[in-house]
Order: structure tokens, then C-alpha cells, then sequence
């Protein structure tokens, strides 16, 4: 028994001597990996500064010299937020040293150079073909004239470069064709217009802007609207000429003034009575061309017209010489009656201005 006891107990000291020791190596061998570890380890400030520094360092380095086009490609794809924060919202370190001249040139203010043009010279590109499209396309009159007044609206107050006129053109005329056409052209088939010189998103881009400038209110008095009332009521004391040639031959003087310039200074009203002035004095010279009716439906007075009536006179006595002959072309058409090519009398008798009506 004492043998057996001895043996039992030599055994207990020898584990737990064999267990202390394991314990002591474990323990050991932790605090060497810990030290390891704590040595490979840097503070965290210090991981802070290094990906701050090796950003900064990237970041200048990495800078080459763009051209504008570039710079201005780059910013129209950045979001309007982005400033002074990444994509990700993200503040960019203040120790990073780029200049933000060095990314994006500064903003300079649009000044008028010679590639640019303001409203006075505008009808001279647009809208000729506007017109042209108009005619191709058979779309109703109010279509071109409501692109024309998007166009002057616009223009007055921005100035466009001559190279992006013919796209301003191009969305003025899709929006008034989505206003008053049963089926508006596709935005494809004005990118067809234009050759595919502007994409799609070009058009839709500029669509947009004309919208936003011009507020929504696409609703406007045009020439055509009073110039088709006005012609019932002309027709109806004319017996010698067919009420069709004065109606052509009026539509044909009040889209002269589309593109002259001078003529925004008169409203819409007085043009389109103007209009049917001219087009009786040149069909009846020897009569004259106001009466009680058209002063009935009118409201306006001969005296009234005198301005307008002598301005319009100018432009069919010019139209011969003008550079923009697309309208005289157009009227000059068989199916407008050859308008254009009727004899306009050098001067008008200023009788006619009196307000003596019978």
C-alpha cells in the first residue's frame, strides 16, 4: 500500500510540475508575440498622417495640365454638390497642398467676343431653318411663330455662342412643336435635322435650359393668333381679289417680320393688323385699305398702324435684295399664289393714315 501510495503521489507532483511549466511557456510565448506585434504596430496617428501624407503626395503629383474642354466636360459630370467634398461626401484632407485653380480654372464672367452674337443678328441662323423645318415637316403656322418668341425670350437675356444657335433653334422648335402639334416630331428626327451635328442628350440639355429660363410659360400672343381673325374680317368688304390671296399675301408680310429684329418693338396686335393694311393696299392700291369693320375688330385706328404699316412696306420692297430668302421662296410657291412676286407700290399716299372712316 505504501508502494502504491508513493507511486501516486510522484505521479501528482511530476503533472503538476509538467503543468506549471506548460503554463510559464504559454504565457512565455504571448508576451513575445504581444511585444512582436506591439513593435510591428504604429500609433494610430501615425497611420492617420501617413495616408493623409501619401494623399497629398498622390494627389500633386498625380495633377497634369488639362485643356478647358476637358475641365468643362469634367465639371458638368460632377454633381451640383460637389465643392469641397468628394464623391463619396467625404471632406478632403486640409493638408492635401492643391490649389483649386490648379483643378478647375476660375469662373470667369461671359463676355461678348467675336464668335458671339446677340439678339439684334439671331434671326440671320435659327430661324431660316426653322422655317425650313416648319415647311418640310408641315407643321402649323403657330409652331414657328411660338419658336421665334422662345428665341427672342431667350436670347434677351443670354448670351449664346454663333456655333449653338442652330441647336437653340432646333429645341425652341421642339418645344412649341410638343405645344401645339397633334404629333410633335420625336427628339430624334431633330437630331436628323441637324445633321447629327448635336446628340440627343445636347438637345434634351438645351430643352431644359430654355424651359427653366423661361419658367413653364409657354403660353404666348403670337402675330398668327390676331392675324387669323383679322383676315375673316377683311374678307368680308372684298369682293375683286379671292379672300385666300389675302390671306397668303398677309401670312407672307407678317412673316417677314420674324426676322427682322426692329419689329420686336411692336406687339403682336398691331403687326398682324398692320399686316392686312399692306396686303390691301398692294392688291387694291387705289382704295383704301382700312374700314369701319376692321377698326371694329381691330380697335386700332390708321393713324395708329402708320409706323408699322411703314416698316413692313421696307421689308416686301426689300425682299428682293435680302440675304434670307427662304420666306420669299416659300411664297413664291404656286400653292401660296405666288404672293411674293406681286408688285408693291414704292410709297403709300398718307391719306390713307386719316382717320376718316366711312
Amino acid at each position: 500500500m505504501s508502494t502504491v501510495g508513493n507511486r501516486r503521489s510522484s505521479l501528482s507532483s511530476s503533472t503538476t510540475s509538467s503543468l506549471a511549466k506548460r503554463q510559464a511557456s504559454s504565457s512565455e510565448n504571448t508576451g513575445k508575440a504581444a511585444a512582436s506585434r506591439a513593435k510591428k504596430r504604429a500609433p494610430l496617428a501615425n497611420i492617420t498622417n501617413q495616408k493623409n501624407g501619401s494623399r497629398s503626395s498622390v494627389a500633386s503629383s498625380a495633377l497634369v495640365p488639362c485643356s478647358s474642354n476637358k475641365v468643362t466636360k469634367a465639371k458638368k459630370a460632377q454633381p451640383a454638390s460637389f465643392s469641397k467634398t468628394g464623391f463619396s461626401g467625404n471632406v478632403l484632407s486640409a493638408s492635401a497642398n492643391v490649389k483649386p485653380s490648379s483643378i478647375f480654372p476660375p469662373k470667369i464672367t461671359p463676355l461678348l467676343r467675336d464668335d458671339e452674337i446677340t439678339t439684334s443678328s439671331i434671326a440671320s441662323i435659327p430661324v431660316p431653318r426653322s422655317m425650313d423645318v416648319a415647311e418640310e415637316y408641315r407643321l402649323v403656322p403657330d409652331t414657328l411663330y411660338l419658336t421665334v418668341n422662345y428665341i427672342d425670350r431667350y436670347l434677351s437675356g443670354n448670351v449664346m455662342n454663333r456655333q449653338r444657335l442652330q441647336l437653340l433653334g432646333v429645341a425652341c422648335m421642339m418645344i412649341a412643336a410638343k405645344y401645339e402639334e397633334i404629333c410633335a416630331p420625336q427628339v430624334e428626327e431633330f437630331c436628323y435635322i441637324t445633321d447629327n451635328t448635336y446628340f440627343k442628350e445636347e438637345v434634351l440639355e438645351m430643352e431644359s435650359a430654355v424651359l427653366n429660363y423661361l419658367k413653364f410659360e409657354m403660353t404666348a400672343p403670337t402675330a398668327k393668333c390676331f392675324l387669323r381673325r383679322f383676315v375673316r374680317a377683311a374678307a368680308q368688304e372684298i369682293n375683286e381679289v379671292p379672300p385666300m390671296q389675302l390671306e397668303c399675301l398677309a401670312n407672307y408680310i407678317t412673316e417677314l417680320s420674324l426676322l427682322e429684329y426692329s419689329m420686336l418693338c411692336y406687339a403682336p396686335s398691331l403687326i398682324a393688323a398692320s399686316a392686312i393694311f399692306l396686303a390691301k393696299f398692294i392688291l387694291l392700291p387705289s382704295r383704301r385699305p382700312w374700314n369701319s369693320t376692321l377698326l371694329h375688330y381691330t380697335l386700332y385706328t390708321p393713324s395708329d398702324l402708320i409706323d408699322c404699316v411703314k416698316d413692313l412696306h421696307g421689308l416686301c420692297c426689300n425682299s428682293l435684295n435680302s440675304t434670307l430668302p427662304a420666306i420669299r421662296e416659300k411664297y413664291s410657291q404656286h400653292k401660296y399664289k405666288c404672293v411674293a412676286k406681286k408688285y408693291c407700290p414704292p410709297s403709300i399716299p398718307l391719306e390713307f393714315f386719316h382717320n376718316e372712316i366711312h
